[in-house]
């Protein structure tokens, strides 16, 4: 059976999908039981616990930026309620490189 969504890192508050998971969907994230809250596709975060803004998303064991918004444990997380407080998203083109 294939993880629904990994942990980078312990010290991570987001998971991975490992595909895509849907609304109402009950998934199992290193002992973090998790109802999701809306789809997220394969590749993407959702949150292991509930988020305020400011505090910091850590992916890899490291901080990549900061929540915009409340996220509830299970939400998708990404550019519409998070911010990376490193490259601003302006910046990035399709190819990841900095103008």
């Amino acid at each position: 059976m294939t993880a629904a969504a990994i942990r980078l890192s312990l010290n991570d508050n987001v998971a991975v999908c490992c595909r895509t998971l849907q609304p109402g969907e009950a998934i199992v994230v290193d002992g973090v039981r998790l109802a999701i809250t809306e789809k997220v596709d394969l590749g993407h975060k959702i949150s292991l616990s509930s988020l305020k803004p400011g505090d910091k998303i850590l992916k890899y064991g490291m901080p990549i930026g900061s929540a915009t918004a409340e996220v509830p444990a299970g939400g998708w997380v990404h550019m519409h309620n998070m911010q990376s407080d490193y490259i601003p998203a302006h910046m990035r083109d399709a190819a990841g490189d900095h103008s």
